[in-house]
């Protein structure tokens, strides 16, 4: 990697992080691009080398780590539920600017909805409603419920500062999927 190359990265992480930064701090509808510029200690003009505005900015933020979800899901296919969310919780720990910020604000509606159609569409594969406790069920209620509990879980998980570390919380929500599975 070249030396412009790791100064674009480290750029591009400043504006990221202004942003949540600011997010936490007020709602994302008063930012301006100004904001974020002197908060990442850039000029405004980077910022728009990179992203179109700052509904661009937090778009690509968001579906980073959707995708990057997305990913941790696929390589934890095989994986027990409890196994899986350890892998979800770690990455939320590791990413607690970006997750407290989306999941605690009230700027968090449009990653909530993204958040809980990720869960859903991964837990779809899972779900049998033809035998067992879920026979009979309807699938998209099931997969409704389901999903809003996780992401409510992890809502709560941040509200309160990670009262719990994420090995008990992927212990506890693993325990409570592979009952309703």
């Amino acid at each position: 990697m070249s030396k412009i190359d790791r100064r674009i990265l480290k750029s591009q992480q400043a504006i990221k992080n202004a942003v949540l930064e600011l997010m936490a701090e007020r709602d994302f509808e008063s930012l301006t691009i100004m904001d974020i510029a002197n908060r990442a200690n850039v000029n405004r003009g980077t910022i728009y080398l990179h992203y179109l505005d700052k509904y661009d900015l937090l778009d690509k933020i968001i579906e980073e780590h959707i995708n990057n979800l997305r990913e941790l899901c696929q390589s934890a296919s095989e994986m027990t539920f409890k196994e899986g969310n350890y892998v979800w919780f770690e990455y939320f720990e590791e990413n607690y600017l970006f997750f407290s910020t989306m999941l605690a604000t009230k700027s968090a509606a449009y990653f909530r909805s993204r958040f809980l159609d990720l869960v859903v569409e991964e837990y779809r594969v899972e779900v049998d409603i033809t035998d067992g406790n879920n026979q009979g069920l309807n699938e998209d209620i099931l997969l409704q419920f389901l999903g809003a509990a996780i992401v409510g879980a992890v809502e709560w998980w941040f509200k309160n500062k990670m009262p719990y570390p994420p090995q008990v919380m992927a212990e506890q929500t693993g325990i409570l999927l592979d009952r309703n599975f």
